[in-house]
């Protein structure tokens, strides 16, 4: 089942303990997951994941489900088709780094949204801790 991201509105990133570590959530006004990060060692590194989403929230988007579809430079969004047929998007940050995912959408206008929530909620959104 999709997610219907709620775009134009903003969110907030939800900083976490996770195994290992700590990640972070960019959650829309809605409640919705829009992307998830990696696990960071430490929570500085997690802080700068954060801070190169923000950056980097507005970035082109290479759709690798075309064709010959044209490779774009870093920083960049990239919408693909994984294993189970669902589209999905992972932000790259200009180094080339993973600094967000997204979960599965079952169609690809619904993956955009999600990019578009990224695009919308990012860049001004607060950080907060989530209590373990």
């Amino acid at each position: 089942m999709d997610n219907d991201i709620e775009v134009g509105k903003i969110g907030k990133f939800v900083m976490k303990p996770a195994k290992n570590g700590v990640m972070f959530n960019l959650i829309a006004s809605n409640g919705k997951v829009v992307c998830t990060s990696q696990v960071y060692a430490n929570e500085s590194s997690c802080l700068n994941g954060i801070e190169s989403v923000k950056k980097n929230s507005k970035s082109k988007i290479e759709d690798q489900t075309i064709d010959g579809y044209k490779k774009l430079t870093n920083p960049k969004f990239e919408v693909y088709l994984d294993a189970g047929e669902k589209y999905r998007f992972r932000l790259k940050a200009m180094n080339g780094e993973i600094v967000a995912a997204s979960q599965g959408y079952r169609s690809k206008e619904s993956c955009k949204k999600g990019i578009a929530s990224v695009a919308s909620n990012a860049a001004d959104a607060p950080v907060v801790k989530e209590e373990e």
